[in-house]
């Protein structure tokens, strides 16, 4: 198993250049044209010199959006809050969907107590007359 792992890595290497170079637009490559970088994936990838130029030489690196590492980005553009329990609006609004829930669970159970009595009245009234 692990014998064929080496063939593996340099397999997904290829595949990874080749498709990457096909990928790229012909404005971001450099030193040969896109057909001469196929051309040099292709017969050198066997011995890794192929990818491995393609990949340190080929292709124009551009820096992450606003000149900063995405880790700095991150860590620059984090919000206050981070867990929804340490919001206190959100809190807030938990507070005031419980009060409204309290207010109709309370209106429910008044309501059951009327239906309750009168059915007990109906009943009382029912034994009485019958």
């Amino acid at each position: 198993m692990f014998r064929y792992l080496p063939f593996l890595l340099v397999l997904a290497l290829w595949i990874y250049a080749f498709i990457d170079c096909l990928n790229t637009p012909e404005e971001e490559i450099r030193g040969l044209p896109k057909v001469g970088w196929v051309l040099v994936i292709l017969l050198f990838g066997e011995v890794l010199v192929g990818p491995i130029a393609w990949l340190a030489a080929g292709k124009v690196r551009h820096a992450p959006a606003g000149g900063s590492t995405p880790s700095e980005w991150h860590r620059n553009h984090r919000s206050t809050w981070v867990a929804p329990d340490d919001d206190p609006e959100f809190l807030k609004s938990l507070k005031a969907e419980s009060r409204k829930d309290e207010a109709l669970l309370k209106d429910w159970e008044a309501d059951l107590r009327r239906r309750e009595e009168e059915l007990r009245r109906r009943e009382s009234g029912e034994e009485a007359g019958g």
